[in-house]
């Protein structure tokens, strides 16, 4: 297994746990991003920058990322690009993605383009929670003891 994170929009705090989870299981994590990340001096970490344009990051993540990898990304058609790919995508807000739901956030999220395409303001999402970092690393321990290294 190897994961794959959709850098640009991930939060550092997401960023953090899985730079420790890189050092803990031995599991290499990539950032894919269209700017320059900081990452800590490991030879199981690295940055990938690629250049700027619409779903430039996210094209090379499907290019990359193989059956049984982890994809951590917010981008729910990304996410299900990926899972249908063979990978497991994780939501930096501690979602994981299975065939049943990817669905359903499809559909929302196409129907909430809709209403801001309206003109309707829908609002953002709240602020990254506690709760929603320790979902996360939760879910990222579940995967990586189930998939890790095998």
């Amino acid at each position: 297994m190897k994961i794959w994170v959709d850098a640009d929009a991930c939060p550092v705090a997401i960023r953090e746990i899985l730079f420790r989870a890189a050092e803990r299981t031995g599991v290499k994590v990539t950032l894919v991003a269209n700017q320059p990340v900081r990452v800590p001096a490991s030879p199981l970490v690295e940055c990938v920058q690629v250049s700027p344009g619409f779903d430039v990051a996210d094209n090379e993540i499907v290019r990359r990322a193989g059956r049984g990898d982890l994809v951590v990304t917010a981008d729910i058609p990304l996410a299900a690009e990926v899972m249908g790919n063979g990978a497991h995508a994780l939501s930096p807000r501690g979602e994981l993605h299975t065939t049943d739901t990817i669905g359903q956030r499809l559909n929302m999220r196409d129907f909430m383009d809709t209403l801001r395409a309206s003109g309707i303001h829908t609002g953002g999402p709240p602020a990254l929670s506690k709760r929603d970092r320790q979902s996360f690393a939760n879910h990222l321990d579940t995967l990586l003891t189930r998939y890790g290294k095998g």
